[in-house]
């Protein structure tokens, strides 16, 4: 056997022993994808999700803010799990509020719970429900409500063989408490989704962020459009994802558009 052909038998048997290793690891992101693309999968992360709108207010001002969304499941039963979520978002906006200037600091912090069942229903529906809270945690009077809430949420979703996510999620917050100077709050929140799932686990998805406000009757309703990429970097297994956002409808002088960026780190079970 020449040096030659040993060296091209040992790269060929390398290759060999190196692709279930692979096809191993394109499961595990495609399997991680796919648990993102559901609200009340088993799965433990820390999505950390920055978002930039332009063209507020009278003065085309800006507000950037990033949501820090931990997601934690934790079995309750045999047949249930209780999956906590919330949104703490860390806010800077500039010309929003008239001759207002610009303001920095944390916004109203919201808490979901939801009890879902470990298992779909018989025609594969995921489907989850609780309360939502609303926690006045703003460190500035303008980027909060100074108001305490709370009220229903639920959601329902389906994942089909071929890659397709696509449900709903619906909540709705009352005020209950609070500063009486500030509007009291009631206002209802709908976001459809579907995303695609790709192999390598990759993933696009749509959703729509709408919500309504009862006092005001008005409506805010951004078309997020995102593309994301389960990897590992290092002993760590995260997604990637970027995407841009348009406001179909906004509140008085509200965005027109605006980008997302997401990082988020994954804690599987093993």
């Amino acid at each position: 056997m020449t040096i030659r052909f040993r060296r091209r038998y040992g790269l060929a048997i390398a290759a060999i022993g190196a692709y279930p290793a692979l096809a191993h690891a394109q499961q595990g992101a495609d399997e991680l994808a796919k648990q993102l693309s559901n609200p009340v999968a088993s799965l433990t992360s820390v999505p950390l999700q920055y978002n930039a709108d332009f063209k507020l207010g009278s003065e085309d001002g800006a507000r950037q803010y990033l949501n820090i969304q931990p997601v934690i499941p934790k079995p309750i039963s045999d047949d249930w799990n209780l999956i906590a979520r919330v949104i703490v978002p860390v806010i800077y906006q500039d010309d929003i509020f008239g001759d207002s200037g610009s303001q920095f600091g944390l916004g109203d912090t919201t808490p979901t719970l939801f009890f879902s069942p470990k298992k779909p229903t018989a025609n594969g529906w995921i489907w989850g429900a609780g309360p939502v809270f609303l926690l006045p945690t703003a460190t500035d009077e303008l980027l909060g409500s100074e108001k305490w809430g709370l009220g229903p949420s639920a959601l329902a979703l389906k994942q089909t063989p071929g890659g397709w996510t696509y449900g709903a999620l619906v909540n709705h917050i009352w005020s209950v408490a609070g500063d009486h100077n500030r509007a009291d709050v009631s206002s209802t929140f709908l976001q459809p989704f579907f995303a695609k799932q790709f192999p390598g686990g990759r993933t696009l998805s749509f959703n729509v962020e709408s919500s309504y406000d009862w006092k005001g009757e008005k409506w805010n309703a951004p078309l997020n459009v995102g593309y994301a990429k389960v990897t590992r970097w290092g002993g760590q297994m995260l997604s990637l994802q970027g995407g841009v956002r348009y406001f179909a409808e906004t509140p008085g002088d509200g965005p027109d558009w605006g980008v997302r960026f997401t990082l988020t780190l994954l804690y599987p079970k093993h």
